[in-house]
């Protein structure tokens, strides 16, 4: 037969309750001393009847394992302060940085032109500054750019001369025997050689 499922509340019946404190009491102080054997654990358990009489387990020392509880319990509260402390520190950073968000957003609507009715003349003379900053800054900038453009167009031309001076010497050296001198060819006897005639007057000789 199955077992019904026991209702956990004060038992009225002071014999019944007695009989199973003392069933129960036994079977935790068992579980007690088998944990403490089977799991090598520190185990301190202590119990107090309903008419105040003591019963404990302990593997070890009650004394001794109540006193490493209490300093393990003030390490947790240290710590807990400390994770307070760290907390509260957070947050105080939290709203400082909204409130630098806030800031920065009404100053970015005021350089857009927004908003400027609640200013104030000193407020206006601000905001005119930083815009003034801002068109140097732009300009600066700007001008820096266009002198590195200008620099590599004149790296880029510099390629291109080089370039085309070489092409030139290649194109000039193809050409070059077409207007070779043919003289050159000739041999010195033969640019140096004399015809010599004679003339003769009257029938010729047989």
């Amino acid at each position: 037969m199955v077992r019904g499922k026991t209702e956990i509340k004060r038992i009225e019946n002071t014999t019944s309750r007695q009989v199973t404190f003392s069933k129960r009491r036994g079977g935790l102080l068992k579980k007690a001393f088998e944990l403490s054997v089977l799991c090598d654990a520190e185990v301190s358990l202590i119990i107090f009847s309903q008419k105040g009489k003591l019963f404990e387990f302990s593997s070890s020392s009650t004394n001794k394992t109540i006193e490493r509880y209490q300093k393990n319990d003030k390490n947790l509260g240290h710590e807990n302060i400390l994770l307070e402390q760290t907390t509260e520190h957070l947050k105080g950073e939290v709203m400082s940085m909204t409130r630098n968000l806030e800031v920065l957003e009404i100053s970015k609507r005021r350089l857009l032109g927004e908003d400027l009715e609640s200013c104030s003349i000193d407020e206006l003379e601000k905001v005119e500054g930083q815009l003034d900053q801002s068109l140097r800054n732009i300009r600066a900038k700007k001008n820096q750019l266009f002198k590195e453009q200008i620099s590599l167009l004149k790296d880029k031309e510099k390629v291109l001369m080089k370039k085309n001076a070489e092409l030139r010497e290649k194109y000039e050296a193809r050409s070059l025997p077409l207007f070779i001198d043919r003289r050159e060819d000739e041999s010195p006897q033969t640019q140096n050689m004399e015809v010599d005639t004679q003339l003769f007057i009257g029938l010729p000789e047989r």
